[in-house]
């Protein structure tokens, strides 16, 4: 049923959480997904995580700070060896994966604004020392990295 839902897309998006049923399984989930996406000439589109940004240029993640929540350690690292499968995956397949700025979610819903900043692999903060993106304003740029691709096998991060 996977391989029939994912043969005819162009894009396929994996945006589940490690929580729950998929705790530990998520690595494997994605692995098999993205095979499929390979093989049907697909692009491979994932919601991924703040925690494995950098804090600065060569420095330490953002989940390795004495500050990141305790709550979230598991997922972040399970979201970053989804991150290391891509960049060891096949030359074959076209991925990106797309990390939030340090605050967003459900607990932070912010307003829409239809614009974001675009950074890589530091995690982008304003002035303040802040780093916040609305659930909106990541989607649309999940969603135009999809309409007019620029990212290809390479993670990217989005803020305000």
């Amino acid at each position: 049923m996977l391989a029939e839902a994912v043969a005819d897309a162009d894009v396929v998006v994996g945006a589940l959480s490690p929580r729950g049923a998929l705790d530990g399984k998520l690595r494997e989930v994605y692995a098999k997904v993205a095979r499929l996406a390979e093989a049907a000439g697909g692009r491979f589109g994932v919601v991924g995580g703040a925690g494995s940004l950098q804090v600065s240029e060569g420095g330490p993640t953002v989940a390795s700070g004495p500050d990141f929540p305790e709550a979230f350690r598991s997922e972040a690292a399970q979201l970053a060896a989804v991150l290391d499968d891509l960049r060891g995956s096949d030359e074959g397949l076209d991925w990106f994966y797309l990390s939030p700025a340090g605050t967003f979610g459900a607990y932070a819903p912010g307003e829409a604004t239809g614009n974001y900043r675009v950074g890589g692999e530091v995690l982008l903060t304003d002035d303040d020392g802040e780093s916040f993106i609305s659930g909106a304003d990541y989607a649309l740029a999940f969603v135009d990295e999809i309409l007019r691709p620029a990212h290809h096998r390479a993670r990217f991060t989005v803020a305000y």
